[in-house]
């Protein structure tokens, strides 16, 4: 519609039917079903990743506070404070913490949104690619502390077989993380491109 609305004469947006109505109020009523399905997709779509980053977020937290090593029984201080990978763990820990918190709430305020046609145009598209990138983000920073965290538990401990675990555990969990990453980029370049595309040049 706003395709055609860009190369039609103004006098015809203004045009009325038989029935008193103006071409956008006609094609908002012949596009009553497709906007319903457009919302049931978009709030199931960003259900689901509130579910997951609320989960991502309720797992950081905690690691949070039960960093890896535990702490020394006379300071209080964390054992492994003076390790550079300790700082890394607690970094990528923080910013998978913040990072999947603003995910959960640009979906939400996804969720809450009211659905009017104009809002499917750019509006909710945008939200929808901003929170896919935060919950990207939130998963990439997961990792690294999950990696940091097997590095500092196994430091000083079977050292001959470290690396092999650590390689071990790191394929394990970077497989399907770039299954997920690669997907989910293809769907937000889509994404993008629909939302940034010139409407004239689709007719």
């Amino acid at each position: 519609m706003q395709a055609v609305a860009g190369v039609v004469h103004p006098i015809c947006l203004d045009a009325k039917n038989e029935d008193g109505k103006k071409p956008f109020a006609v094609f908002y009523e012949s596009h009553q079903e497709l906007l319903k399905a457009a919302e049931q997709w978009t709030k199931g779509t960003a259900g689901t990743y509130i579910t997951v980053a609320s989960l991502v977020l309720t797992i950081m937290f905690a690691a949070a506070f039960t960093i890896p090593g535990g702490n020394n029984q006379q300071t209080g201080m964390p054992i492994f404070l003076d390790e550079k990978i300790f700082n890394m763990f607690l970094i990528a820990d923080m910013v998978s913490i913040f990072v999947s918190a603003s995910c959960v709430l640009v979906f939400i305020g996804i969720l809450t949104s009211r659905y009017q046609a104009m809002d499917f145009y750019y509006a909710l598209p945008w939200k929808l690619i901003i929170g896919i990138v935060l919950f990207l983000l939130s998963i990439c920073s997961m990792m690294v502390a999950l990696y940091a965290a097997l590095s500092l538990i196994l430091k000083g401990n079977h050292t001959g077989s470290r690396g092999f675990i650590l390689g071990f555990m790191l394929f394990l969990g970077g497989v399907p993380v770039i299954i997920l990453l690669v997907s989910q980029l293809r769907f937000i370049y889509k994404f993008i491109r629909s939302t940034i595309k010139n409407p004239v040049s689709s007719i």
